[in-house]
């Protein structure tokens, strides 16, 4: 006789998923209902209008699996191989840092000091693309250049340059600036590996499962910054100008090392939680 599975309806699916993801999650629910939504293709809000229904068993077990991967500390971007940022739905994997809200303060602060004139911008280390892509969608006359040493990272990116329709960003296969040789450009712009090698918070919230190289740069993790305030001179044009990225306690030690390298009108910029999360210098010109 053929067995029967009972599957459990949208909402008891919910309820038993976010109990079983609240001892890794401060958000077990949302992450739920992400996971059911992404595998239903439906909004939201359709899990609340049909909970009395019950998925089919393939997406039972699809998310069942996913639930599982989550409740073991995987990311929830690469469960679903996607991240919204800059309201763009990019794609990610575990060749990609996963894009974060706090990045994009690095676009505000770049997008503010950026008259309209046509510029060439760069952004080293792209991972996703997150940073060059909504630079080139919030400035269509401008040349976008997005380097990663990583051939497969750099795959990611261009993917999602292409699936957003964005013809206005090229891409670069290298280490840092290896990639751009005899090149120069108006703005720098990069979110560079910033943890210290054996920082205990790279065994937390999902870290285990991003790229440690995106990661880790050093015994203190200023070596990526100290390597592109010392080489950015020689990329760009007198006058541009350095937006980096970095830790919430490396303010103080990224301004040193900008104005070691000869940055002039060194400033701080804060994230969302009002941590001082991007720095910039201006090269004399």
């Amino acid at each position: 006789m053929p067995i029967f599975r009972i599957i459990p309806t949208i909402g008891a699916l919910l309820a038993e998923a976010a109990k079983n993801l609240e001892q890794i999650s401060d958000s077990a629910r949302l992450d739920a209902e992400l996971m059911l939504a992404f595998v239903l293709d439906k909004p939201r809000s359709y899990l609340f209008s049909h909970a009395d229904e019950q998925p089919d068993e393939e997406r039972y077990d699809i998310f069942t699996g996913m639930v599982h991967r989550r409740a073991q500390g995987e990311p929830l971007a690469y469960i679903t191989g996607r991240r919204e940022f800059w309201s763009m739905d990019l794609v990610v994997n575990r060749h990609t840092l996963i894009p974060r809200p706090d990045t994009e303060v690095l676009v505000e602060q770049v997008l503010a000091c950026l008259d309209p004139s046509p510029r060439r911008l760069l952004d080293l280390g792209t991972g996703s693309g997150a940073i060059a892509l909504a630079l080139a969608k919030e400035r269509p006359q401008d040349t976008v250049v997005a380097t990663d040493v990583s051939a497969d990272a750099l795959s990611v990116a261009r993917y999602n340059a292409s699936r957003l329709e964005l013809a206005n960003v090229e891409f670069a296969l290298g280490s840092w600036f290896e990639a751009v040789a005899g090149q120069r450009f108006d703005l720098v712009a990069s979110n560079p590996p910033y943890v210290a090698h054996g920082d205990p918070h790279l065994e937390e919230d999902g870290l285990p499962y991003e790229p440690v190289t995106a990661l880790v740069a050093g015994s203190d993790g200023l070596d990526a910054i100290r390597l592109l305030a010392g080489q950015s001179p020689g990329y760009l044009h007198p006058g541009g100008s350095l937006f980096m990225e970095h830790g919430y306690d490396q303010a103080e030690q990224v301004a040193e090392i900008l104005a070691g390298a000869g940055f002039m009108d060194i400033r701080h910029h804060r994230d969302l939680a009002g941590i001082l999360r991007v720095s910039s210098g201006r090269w004399p010109g």
